[in-house]
């Protein structure tokens, strides 16, 4: 079923193509690509891009630096994506690559990055994915309070070991699965609770007594 909406994807007009791709899911995208359709890629890329972004500045604490490697995330997938296993989540393949990308950026510097949040919860429950965030877009007078409580979290992010940060990001933010992130991080399943339960343990500790 999935060679068959690929070829009728490959068949459509323009704008038709990359509406039907659209409605397709990650592998079967990556299947049009390799059987040529080049408006696959750009699909891939429009699911992916804002996502990784955000994750990778998350970690290194640098946008323009994180814009930087994303483009060079997407330029492994081109030139390896005929390597990916399809029988494993395509979403997986490429948070291992942009991880890897960040961690070898963070290897290369002598401080630690900074990761913005406009704040955090006092306690953790496992059952939370994402971590969920106040919005004071509409509050003007909070705004002093965000700064405030972003200030703290920098200052909490500082503290955290780089592999710590790594797997909160991937947890409370990106929503992964303990799973995944095991595959992305190459770690085993205890390490990733461990990392991420001693996260949260010095995020709260450090911020929850300046949370309302």
């Amino acid at each position: 079923m999935a060679d068959v909406a690929v070829r009728m994807a490959s068949m459509l007009p323009g704008a038709a193509v990359r509406e039907r791709l659209r409605t397709l899911d990650d592998g079967e995208v990556v299947g049009a690509f390799l059987e040529g359709e080049e408006r696959a890629f750009d699909e891939l890329v429009t699911r992916y891009q804002t996502r990784l972004l955000n994750f990778v500045f998350r970690t290194i604490g640098d946008r323009e630096r994180a814009e930087d490697l994303i483009q060079e995330v997407f330029v492994r997938v081109y030139r390896h994506i005929h390597r990916f296993d399809r029988t494993k989540k395509f979403s997986t393949w490429i948070y291992t690559i942009a991880s890897n990308l960040a961690k070898n950026e963070l290897r290369n510097r002598s401080r630690s990055p900074l990761v913005l949040f406009q704040t955090l919860r006092k306690n953790f429950q496992d059952d939370d994915r994402p971590l969920q965030f106040e919005d004071y877009t509409t509050r003007p007078d909070d705004l002093y309070r965000r700064r405030h409580l972003r200030s703290l979290v920098e200052a909490s992010v500082d503290r955290l070991p780089r592999h710590h940060r790594e797997v909160f990001v991937l947890r409370e933010l990106e929503g992964k699965s303990y799973e995944e992130i095991a595959e992305i991080t190459a770690c085993n399943l205890g390490t990733v609770k461990s990392r991420l339960n001693r996260a949260r343990s010095a995020f709260a500790n450090i911020i929850s007594p300046h949370l309302d």
